[in-house]
């Protein structure tokens, strides 16, 4: 059990006992560089970013992605540092109607430079 996130078998992010969702990506057991929390009602699920997103968490995110119902959300408002290969496969995910919040303006132009010389 990551005690980062859960306490007494509690998930602190969604105060289940069992059954949470949360997906940590450790680099080293000191340092926790992304955590995925995923999170779905009637209409929509979202999946939340927090910490740094690299190419190395892409086949994971993906399969995040993959296994949601549709239509899914990002939620990047926690997201600290993205780098070129994050960057191109949000805006491929973007192209394919996956709905990004919370995106720093930073990131939404860089997203944006990268699909133009994409075409």
């Amino acid at each position: 059990m990551d005690l980062s996130l859960h306490l007494f078998g509690v998930c602190l992010s969604t105060a289940k006992m069992s059954g949470c969702e949360c997906k940590p990506i450790r680099r080293s057991r000191q340092q926790m560089t992304l955590r995925i929390d995923k999170s779905s009602d009637r209409n929509t699920t979202t999946i939340r970013l927090i910490g740094r997103v690299r190419a190395e968490h892409l086949d994971e995110l993906n399969a995040q992605i993959k296994n949601s119902k549709p239509p899914v959300a990002l939620d990047l408002v926690e997201v600290d540092l993205v780098d070129v290969d994050v960057v191109r496969f949000l805006g491929a995910c973007k192209a394919k109607g996956v709905k990004l919040t919370g995106c720093s303006p930073y990131i939404r132009h860089w997203i944006a430079i990268e699909l133009e010389r994409g075409q």
